[in-house]
């Protein structure tokens, strides 16, 4: 029997055709969706006379445009309004799962799949969004899809998809003090360059990624597709199953039973080959921070940003443009430039471990007074976790306040804006021109990172307050 990659396991599983010479036609088993890529979705489906094929197989949840303050009146914003009702009239409609604004499990779509047992290991699941590789931490093939991709999953449960090429990342040895999932994916981006995983999907395995939490995994498969990866995934083990058991959607009793029998199976062969291949020593991975306008232009937070020697053309000139347009000089040393605002949330850091980690950190201090910080929870169930285990008080006694659930600060889709030339420290996964408001300049940092800065009032390495 052919030796098989966990990717090529699942994947294989779920090709309902294979078109010569073309893509595969994939079953979805789980699709989810938000207000900004459904509408036109929804609208080509009434174009066409049709319905929903499987809608219990799609969950909905509003997130890019919500506001996250006082999310029980009328959104401001018309456009936003009309997105968020879009969903709401589309779902009620066809029939579809929907937690909307101040539902107990709104929140982020890639917060909730996960924290309500909707999320599980050998799925295939897709979201009109491009972080849908979030999922992959439960040895997942997840993947977003485009506007016209929806409406062929909400047509008929499949997608046509070319196969993609294997990639495996190892991370071995142990993490030091102070470094997190997200140095982690920072720290290889930098390595391999946004564009050093196009075209796979990659598998990340090693000693240092076993370790990781099920957030800490999450994290990491988030940010896969910053190196250009159509995706990533890490093969399903006991934190994995720990973490399933027991939430809303997870299989009970015999199924249980039966679902992790499969589970225990969706492992890499060991003589499968990957057409690409990186391994990393954790020793080598201190706190990150970006200092461009992609992420990966990042480096250690004791770092010198680079002086762009040996670059040439193109890449040059990027190089070149982004540090005039992040007001950085080649050589400048990136620990204790001032910075303005800190925001921590998004489906990449706004999981209760991630407020946990935040709210730790800053016990006992204060924050800076230069500071603007948005602490955002993922979803509603991470709010009411943060007040029941004391981290607001901890948050307002450093001066900090709790938000409501939604992607915030992430993208400027909603009100919270990062004003043009002020430097954020954000634990969102994107800091390309523009990202968080107009002309705001954008670092990208782990919680943990991010509490130091908020706490000094400048890029600071949080290893200083970790003893």
């Amino acid at each position: 029997m052919e030796s098989k990659t966990l990717f090529d396991k699942i994947w294989d599983a779920h090709v309902v055709k294979k078109v010569e010479d073309g893509p595969d036609v994939l079953y979805i088993d789980k699709h989810l969706i938000h207000e900004v890529t459904s509408p036109v979705a929804f609208l080509g489906l009434e174009k066409r006379g049709l319905k929903v094929f499987r809608p219990e197989n799609t969950i909905a949840t509003p997130d890019h445009n919500v506001p996250t303050i006082e999310q029980h009146l009328s959104i401001k914003d018309e456009l936003s309004r009309t997105q968020v009702e879009t969903l709401t009239s589309n779902c009620e409609k066809h029939g579809i799962r929907l937690y909307g604004l101040n539902h107990p499990w709104h929140g982020i779509v890639h917060v909730i799949g996960p924290e309500l047992g909707i999320t599980q290991p050998g799925m295939t699941m897709v979201c009109g969004d491009s972080h849908t590789s979030t999922h992959g931490a439960f040895g997942t093939v997840a993947f977003g899809i485009g506007t016209s991709e929806v409406e062929m999953v909400l047509a008929s449960q499949c997608i046509m998809q070319p196969k993609p090429k294997k990639m495996k990342i190892s991370v071995d040895g142990e993490l030091k003090k102070g470094v997190t999932a997200k140095d982690i994916a920072l720290y290889i981006i930098s390595q391999i360059s946004t564009s050093g995983g196009t075209g796979h999907f990659i598998e990340f395995a090693g000693s240092a990624i076993t370790s990781l939490s099920m957030e800490g995994r999450m994290t990491l498969c988030n940010m896969s597709i910053e190196c250009g990866a159509r995706g990533g995934l890490i093969a399903p083990d006991e934190t994995t199953f720990d973490y399933v058991k027991g939430r809303e959607y997870a299989p009970k009793g015999e199924e249980w039973d039966k679902a992790l029998a499969y589970w225990e199976t969706l492992k890499t062969d060991d003589d499968a080959v990957f057409d690409t291949e990186f391994s990393f020593d954790a020793a080598d991975i201190e706190p990150m921070i970006t200092y461009g306008t992609n992420p990966g232009m990042g480096i250690g937070v004791t770092q010198y940003i680079p002086t762009g020697s040996g670059l040439e053309g193109s890449d040059k000139l990027t190089f070149e443009n982004s540090l005039q347009y992040m007001g950085f000089k080649p050589g400048d040393k990136i620990g204790g430039h001032p910075i303005d605002y800190v925001f921590v949330g998004s489906c990449t850091n706004g999981r209760i471990e991630d407020l946990r980690a935040f709210a730790d950190f800053i016990k006992g201090k204060k924050k800076a007074g230069n500071v603007t910080a948005w602490i955002v929870p993922g979803s509603k169930q991470v709010e009411k976790a943060a007040r029941e285990e004391g981290l607001v008080e901890i948050l307002e006694a450093a001066g900090f306040e709790l938000r409501q659930p939604g992607c915030s600060a992430c993208l400027a889709m909603n009100d919270d804006k990062i004003p043009e030339g002020k430097y954020a420290v954000a634990t969102s996964n994107r800091n390309f021109e523009g990202r968080q408001g107009p002309g705001a300049r954008t670092l990208l940092a782990s919680p943990l990172t991010a509490a130091a800065c908020a706490i000094t009032g400048v890029i600071t390495d949080p290893r200083k307050f970790l003893g």
